[in-house]
């Protein structure tokens, strides 16, 4: 029983590694408009973000390893579609994680998540998750009010949150957003995120700067852990590691995580419409 629920975290593991995060265990659809009214207060309201780490058209690819197995892929991209949500500029980004080849065959899983992001602010406005992990599946759509501080369950149960508070997807992109040129070792960066009808803080630790070679080439990169929680996947910070690129795009290059009966590891298998150049070195 053991190693059947170690295997189960895989999935969670995949979406976890990519969204700088350690606990992660919708109905697919765009806004029908409906909340596009539920707020008159002014723009002026929510906070705004200078930064220029992403666009639209930004893909990120990447392969995930369950030990020697080749065990699944994690996508996310940010569509080149344009939409506004109470007259507010928004990014549609989506994520995906698959399992493949032998991996399906015990335990297959079909997981995808979007979200419309702020495009100033860089919050969530709508989310959406349809995730399907061997024999659980489940689907969420929740809707932000940022401007009460409200998020707002597709069953109708609404929750208190702070102005700005991410979701598993802005999470990402939010994170991108820090400025790193100043970090020092052990320092920690924090945000608020809704996950699961439950808000939490997400912290996570800078550790230092490293050379790193992957597949893909050979990058410089910033090393970062999560600060663990008691009680969540990874026991330790050291459990998880996440390679960044030291560049203005800060895109996850690589990763590794501990679990009970091995490790899982997520390398760049491409990436493409980046806002800036990458921090590749030159063979």
């Amino acid at each position: 029983m053991k190693y059947q629920t170690e295997t189960m975290k895989v999935p969670i593991i995949i979406m976890t590694l990519l969204l700088f995060t350690h606990n992660i265990f919708a109905q697919t659809s765009s806004n029908d408009g409906s909340y596009e009214t539920t707020s008159t207060k002014k723009s002026t309201d929510l906070p705004s973000i200078s930064h220029h780490s992403f666009q639209r058209g930004e893909r990120l690819e990447y392969e995930v390893s369950y030990g020697w197995i080749d065990a699944g892929e994690a996508i996310i991209e940010i569509t080149e579609e344009k939409k506004s949500i109470v007259g507010r500029d928004v990014l549609h980004a989506v994520g995906k994680g698959n399992s493949m080849g032998t991996f399906n065959w015990f335990f297959k899983v079909r997981d995808t998540y979007e979200t419309y992001l702020d495009a100033d602010g860089v919050f969530p406005w709508i989310f959406v998750r349809d995730i399907e992990e061997g024999d659980f599946k489940m689907k969420q759509y929740y809707t932000f009010d940022q401007f009460k501080r409200k998020v707002k369950t597709k069953k109708g149960k609404e929750f208190d949150v702070p102005v700005g508070v991410q979701d598993m997807i802005t999470a990402f992109y939010y994170a991108r957003t820090f400025d790193f040129s100043d970090a020092k070792p052990n320092q920690v960066y924090e945000m608020h995120i809704f996950i699961d009808n439950e808000l939490w803080p997400l912290r996570i630790r800078y550790l230092r700067k490293e050379r790193i070679k992957v597949d893909k080439g050979t990058f410089d990169c910033m090393v970062f852990v999560p600060v663990v929680q008691e009680g969540r996947i990874f026991k330790k910070e050291e459990d998880m590691m996440v390679w960044v690129t030291d560049d203005e795009n800060k895109i996850p290059i690589f990763a590794k995580a501990k679990i009970l009966v091995g490790s899982v590891t997520m390398e760049i298998r491409d990436y493409s419409g980046l806002a800036n150049p990458v921090s590749k070195v030159k063979d």
